[in-house]
C-alpha cells in the first residue's frame, strides 16, 4: 500500500503543505518558548508581592487577631493563608520546566529557604511558604496553567493561513505539473507512432526550454521518418521494375531453362518482391489511417478465409471480445504477418486464439515450430534481425515481427513471444480493451 500519491502534482502539493504546517508549528513553539520566561517572572513577582503583603499584615496585628485577619483576607481578597505544622513533610514539585522556573524566580525574591509546591492537603494552587518569628505559614494562590492555551481566534487565523498557503501550494504545483502532463501525453503519442502538434511554450523558463527541445525533437523525428519513407519507396520502386523484367524474361525462357531452375528463379524473384513489400510496409507505417470501432474476431475470420482459399488451414479459438478502437488495415497486416511467420516456421498446425482478460484483449497465433529461446525474444522483435536458430534459414528481411510490434505499440498494446505448452511458439498481441 502506497502512502504517497504517485502523481507529481499531489506529491508537490503535500510536500509544500507539510512544510507550511511544520513552519507554523515551529513558529508557535518558538513564540511559546520565548514567552515562558517573562510569564514565569510575572507569576513569581505576583506571588512574592502577595507573600510580602501577607507577612507585613500579619506582623502588623497582634497575635490574637491574626486568625481574624486571615479570615478577612480570604473573604475580601481571595488570599488563603494556612498555618504550617513544624513536622509537615515537604511535598514534591512537578518536574515541568515552567514550574521549576517559577519556583526558582520565587526563591530568588523571597529567599532560598522558601518552599514552593503545587497543591497541599487536596487544595490545588501555587503554595508558597513564609515565616514570622518561629511560626510558618502557607500562602495558597490560584492554580496557574503550566502551558498557556492558544486563543480560539488565534487558532482560526492560523488555520486560515494554512488553508490559504495550501491553496497557493496547490496552484504552484499545478502550474508545474500541467505542462509536464501535456508533454508526457505527447511523448506517449510519439511512441505509438503519431505526430502530435507542437506544444505551446508556457510556464517557467526551465519548462519552456524542455517544451522547446521537445518540439524540435518532434519535428526532427517527423522529417527523418518522411525522408526514410521517401528513400525506401524510391528504392523499392527502382528495384521492382527490374524484378518485373527478370520475371518476364524467366517466363519467356521457360523452354530453354530446366523446370526446377525456372521454379527456383521465380521463387527467388517472389521472395525479393515480398521483402521489398515488407520494406514499404515498415517504412510507411499506419499512422495516417483513421481508427474505427472494429470487431477483431471478424477480421480474423476474414483473414482465415483468404488463407483457406490459398490452401492453408488455420484453426480458430475465438473468445467474446468487445468492439475495439483499431486501424482496420493495420490490424489485417498484423494478423497476416503473424500467420505468415507461423506458417513459415511452424508448419501447418496454426491456431489463432482471442480472449478478453480484464482490461485487455489478447490475440495469439500459436504454432508447433521450434520456438524462440526466451533470451532471444527481444532480438526477434528488432527490425532486420535474423536469429541463428532453427527458425532462421528462411527467406525474409526480418521485418515481419518488427512490423507487428510497431502496429501493436501504435494501438497502445505490445507483442510478447512466449513458449507454447507442448512445444512451439505463441505470438501474443495484447491490446487495451
Amino acid at each position: 500500500m502506497k502512502l504517497l500519491p504517485s502523481t507529481l502534482l499531489w506529491r508537490s502539493f503535500f510536500l509544500i503543505a507539510a512544510l507550511i504546517v511544520c513552519s507554523q508549528v515551529i513558529a508557535i513553539s518558538i513564540t511559546r518558548l520565548n514567552d515562558r520566561e517573562p510569564r514565569a517572572q510575572q507569576i513569581a513577582q505576583q506571588a512574592a508581592s502577595i507573600v510580602n503583603l501577607s507577612r507585613t499584615a500579619l506582623i502588623a496585628v497582634p497575635r490574637e487577631q491574626r486568625r481574624y485577619l486571615l479570615t478577612e483576607l480570604h473573604r475580601q481578597e481571595g488570599i488563603r493563608i494556612y498555618p504550617a505544622a513544624a513536622d509537615e513533610p515537604p511535598g514534591r514539585l512537578p518536574q515541568h520546566p515552567f514550574v521549576k522556573m517559577i519556583a526558582r524566580e520565587i526563591r530568588a525574591r523571597l529567599g532560598p529557604d522558601t518552599r514552593v509546591e503545587l497543591g497541599r492537603h487536596g487544595v490545588p494552587g501555587l503554595w508558597v511558604s513564609f515565616a514570622i518569628d518561629d511560626d510558618m505559614y502557607w500562602v495558597a494562590l490560584p492554580r496557574i496553567p503550566v502551558e498557556r492555551t492558544l486563543p480560539i481566534k488565534l487558532l482560526i487565523w492560523i488555520g486560515a493561513s494554512i488553508v490559504l498557503a495550501s491553496l497557493g501550494a496547490w496552484f504552484i504545483a499545478w502550474r508545474i505539473n500541467q505542462p509536464l502532463k501535456v508533454l508526457a501525453a505527447s511523448a506517449q503519442s510519439i511512441g505509438q507512432g503519431a505526430q502530435p502538434a507542437p506544444l505551446m511554450e508556457d510556464g517557467s523558463e526551465e519548462i519552456r526550454s524542455v517544451i522547446r527541445s521537445f518540439n524540435q525533437m518532434n519535428q526532427d523525428l517527423a522529417r527523418m521518418n518522411q525522408e526514410r519513407t521517401v528513400m525506401l519507396a524510391g528504392i523499392s520502386h527502382d528495384l521492382r521494375t527490374p524484378l518485373a523484367r527478370l520475371r518476364l524474361a524467366v517466363e519467356l525462357q521457360q523452354e530453354k531453362i530446366d523446370e526446377a531452375q525456372r521454379a527456383g528463379m521465380v521463387q527467388d524473384i517472389a521472395d525479393l518482391d515480398a521483402i521489398i513489400g515488407q520494406f514499404l510496409a515498415f517504412a510507411r507505417g499506419a499512422e495516417n489511417e483513421a481508427c474505427a470501432s472494429v470487431d477483431l474476431n471478424q477480421l480474423i475470420t476474414e483473414t482465415r478465409d483468404r488463407y483457406t482459399r490459398s490452401g492453408k488451414h488455420l484453426s480458430l479459438e475465438l473468445g467474446a471480445l468487445p468492439p475495439l478502437n483499431l486501424r482496420p488495415l493495420a490490424m489485417q497486416r498484423l494478423i497476416s504477418n503473424l500467420v505468415d511467420n507461423a506458417l513459415r516456421h511452424g508448419g501447418d498446425a496454426i491456431t489463432i486464439r482471442t480472449e478478453h482478460v480484464g482490461s485487455e484483449a489478447r490475440l495469439s497465433v500459436l504454432d508447433r515450430g521450434p520456438g524462440i529461446p526466451p533470451e532471444q525474444t527481444e532480438i526477434a522483435l528488432q527490425a532486420f534481425s535474423r536469429l541463428n536458430t532453427a527458425r532462421s534459414g528462411h527467406a525474409g528481411a526480418g521485418l515481419g515481427l518488427a512490423i507487428v510490434e510497431q502496429i501493436a505499440r501504435m494501438h497502445g498494446g505490445k507483442l510478447a513471444l512466449l513458449p507454447r505448452s507442448g512445444g512451439g511458439l505463441e505470438a501474443r498481441v495484447i491490446l487495451p480493451a
